[in-house]
């Protein structure tokens, strides 16, 4: 008796394993395709922009010689590379702030319950859905230094003395293109917030109400825990996208005035592609690669932690 059980238990064991095994080689094989597609998408170009930092590659040569890390010297020796680092660090914290308070105010409206509330959600993306180009150009127009809308009505309604020249002075124009990706990003925001509130069980928001929790301790030690993966994530991939965001300074500043627009990805553009300095350019757009992959993994590793307990 004792030996069938060991059988039976045996090819049970036998069975689990193999039915595990199975089951790791379907997910691999679902993965492949994702994997392969990332791989040639952001992998390939990667590798190829480190060859070229580490080289003088250019527009005018045939062929390109190792330099090492002579590029990444040369950039921190340019003045107007510090000033570019700066404000790409200025430009994304201060964004990315008014894009989270906005973002949440933006959830919380649209989890009331009004009448049109499904086409006010659809509206509301229509900035982040705009081709970032079409919305550049008519951010621009309405900066412009003679027939500025905004200015027209700030000064109709009281709100601002003069005509700004927003695109010409350096405060302004920095504030420009930071109003104009905010607009474009905290509706992204509000949809990743509003997808996580429905995850938080209504029973504990009811249970912190009966506590006697107000709205802000509510919010804080009840739902904020719960989606603090989501946000996570959240914050980075907006913090992704705002470091890379070259088209809105591009299309409405280029850079200027004398540089106090310019960021990273447009000096890049400036020396690689228009001064056909391609490995310096390279190094220019690679310069904040070591500092995001450390936030990265942290992030990743905090939620890994939060996912086990």
């Amino acid at each position: 008796m004792a030996d069938v059980e060991l059988v039976t238990g045996s090819r049970l064991y036998a069975g689990r394993g193999a039915f595990t095994r199975q089951r790791y080689l379907v997910g691999y094989a679902l993965l492949t395709p994702a994997v392969l597609y990332m791989g040639a998408l952001v992998g390939a170009p990667f590798f190829f922009s480190l060859y070229l930092s580490l080289s003088d590659a250019s527009v005018g040569n045939q062929v390109a010689r190792y330099v090492g890390l002579q590029n990444f010297f040369a950039i921190f020796q340019d003045s107007t590379f510090r000033m570019a680092l700066r404000n790409t660090v200025q430009f994304t914290v201060i964004a990315g702030i008014f894009k989270g308070l906005l973002g949440t105010l933006l959830a919380f409206l649209l989890m009331q319950e009004v009448r049109g509330k499904k086409l006010v959600r659809a509206l509301v993306v229509i900035p982040w859905t705009l081709p970032v180009a079409i919305s550049a150009l008519a951010w621009k127009w309405m900066f412009d230094s003679q027939f500025s809308a905004i200015n027209w009505v700030g000064v109709h309604l009281h709100l601002i003395s003069g005509w700004p020249i927003w695109l010409g002075e350096p405060g302004l124009a920095m504030a420009s293109v930071i109003i104009v990706n905010v607009w474009r990003g905290f509706p992204f925001g509000a949809i990743v917030l509003l997808a996580a509130f429905s995850a938080v069980p209504l029973e504990l928001v009811d249970a912190g109400k009966v506590d006697g929790a107000n709205f802000w301790q509510r919010y804080t030690r009840i739902v904020v825990p719960i989606i603090a993966p989501i946000l996570f994530v959240g914050l980075l991939f907006d913090t992704v996208f705002t470091l890379g965001d070259l088209s809105i300074v591009y299309i409405l500043t280029q850079g200027g005035p004398l540089g106090a627009t310019e960021i990273l990805p447009t000096r890049a553009l400036e020396i690689g592609i228009q001064a056909g300095a391609l490995g310096r350019g390279a190094a220019i757009s690679l310069i904040l690669f070591p500092i995001l992959v450390p936030v990265v993994y942290f992030l990743l590793r905090i939620l890994r932690r939060r996912e086990a307990l």
